[in-house]
């Protein structure tokens, strides 16, 4: 998933014609190959900061404190890390703080149809077992959301889509083994903290089997990457025009009859 999305950011920048002095990677396990990023500071996941060597730095991420001066980046990329974040809207504030004015942030983040039949699977089983649904599954944040948390976080001329991949796997342990092996095994606080009895995961793996097997018998896993970009803001950028501002009717433009608010078109 980290080697999908780095590729697919490496190429949405491509596009971008502009060169960046300097640039902040977080989250991505692999250096990212994009010359016009300039000098590269890579945070979170990457060599470059670790308790041992940075413990502010280190200290700092761990507590959702970006460690990064205002306007100090002319570009931010993001990879895979947001969905872990408690205060996301703050995540993206502070991002678009340490931009410099026009600066550039694109990233990648798990969106709201990543695992969709596992997190249906196990609340199908608790509330045969347990009566009861407990978070298993992180909480993630669709399409629409991103669009107005980027926003809200005030960037400029935000951008927003999605991709989904679907992974094949003989049964829903191995699927929830290779999550554990992602780094990705829930670490919400509100999780269940004691051992859980393996006759819920059997009936879950069997409703899964039910509901979301291929045909030969393995089961699909669907993981959704939301890509966002955004600019902070400048005064160089393209703006809306006002409301009531154009000079031509649209219905001009398409040839056509306009009809009124309340009126009804003619036969």
């Amino acid at each position: 998933m980290h080697d999908w999305s780095l590729e697919n950011i490496t190429e949405r920048l491509q596009v971008v014609r502009r060169e960046f002095e300097t640039s902040v990677v977080s989250g991505t396990r692999a250096n990212i190959n994009a010359p016009q990023l300039g000098n590269i500071q890579y945070l979170g996941a990457s060599k470059n900061i670790s308790p041992e060597d940075d413990n502010d730095s280190a200290d700092s991420l761990q507590n959702e404190i970006l460690p990064l001066a205002e306007n100090s980046a002319d570009s931010f990329i993001d990879i895979l890390s947001l969905h872990t974040k408690n205060d996301l809207p703050g995540a993206l504030i502070q991002i678009n703080r340490a931009l410099k004015p026009d600066g550039l942030f694109v990233g990648a983040m798990f969106g709201g149809e990543t695992l969709y039949e596992l997190r249906a699977s196990l609340g199908h089983a608790e509330m045969q077992i347990a009566n009861g649904v407990r978070p298993r599954v992180y909480p993630f944040a669709d399409k629409q959301q991103m669009g107005s948390l980027m926003q809200r976080a005030g960037f400029a001329l935000p951008v927003i889509d999605s991709e989904l991949i679907h992974a094949s796997y003989e049964n829903i342990y191995t699927l929830m083994r290779d999550i554990r092996n992602m780094g990705q095994s829930s670490a919400l606080a509100g999780r269940t903290q004691h051992f859980t009895r393996k006759a819920l995961f059997d009936l879950a793996g069997k409703y899964y089997n039910d509901n979301f097997s291929e045909k030969d018998g393995r089961i699909t896993a669907t993981f959704e990457i939301i890509f966002l970009l955004g600019w902070a803001p400048h005064e160089s950028q393209q703006k809306p025009l006002r409301p009531g501002s154009a000079e031509m009717k649209l219905a001009d433009i398409l040839d056509t009859e306009e009809i009124g608010t309340g009126e009804k078109a003619k036969p």
